[in-house]
């Protein structure tokens, strides 16, 4: 079973999901929009800290998250990011669905840290983080 977190103003998005038999949309179903679900986000401290520098974040622990938010994460907010490493290394399922790892992420913004690759790099692949490619 998956759990999405899709709130009840987001007719599209329910609409690619609401007849699956192994979907779940609590935030739907209990009618919460997306104000009342950052505001309960916000006050529960789950809403990430990246709004102080982006438009748009969603929870500090989203695997939904772009890469470049991820890469903001692990520089303004070590403390999360450590949490982050740690969920992942217990988790039994990888970050994101194509197996990538919070690990991976890692290793990948500590290759740019030391300049090996290139942060905004459009021909990077992950292959590269071994030395694959």
């Amino acid at each position: 079973m998956q759990y999405l977190g899709i709130a009840a103003d987001e007719p599209l998005r329910i609409k690619k999901h609401i007849n699956r038999s192994d979907i779940m949309l609590p935030l739907y179903e209990i009618g919460w929009e997306e104000d009342l679900c950052g505001l309960w986000s916000q006050y529960s401290d789950l809403l990430s800290p990246i709004y102080e520098n982006a438009c748009r974040g969603g929870c500090w622990f989203c695997h939904n998250q772009s890469v470049d938010q991820l890469r903001l994460l692990r520089r303004n907010y070590p403390d999360l990011w450590a949490l982050l490493l740690k969920w992942d290394s217990d988790s039994p399922v990888s970050f994101k669905p194509d197996g990538t790892t919070v690990h991976d992420f890692d290793k990948r913004f500590q290759l740019e840290d030391e300049g090996i690759i290139l942060p905004n790099d459009r021909t990077f692949r992950w292959a590269q983080l071994n030395g694959n490619v």
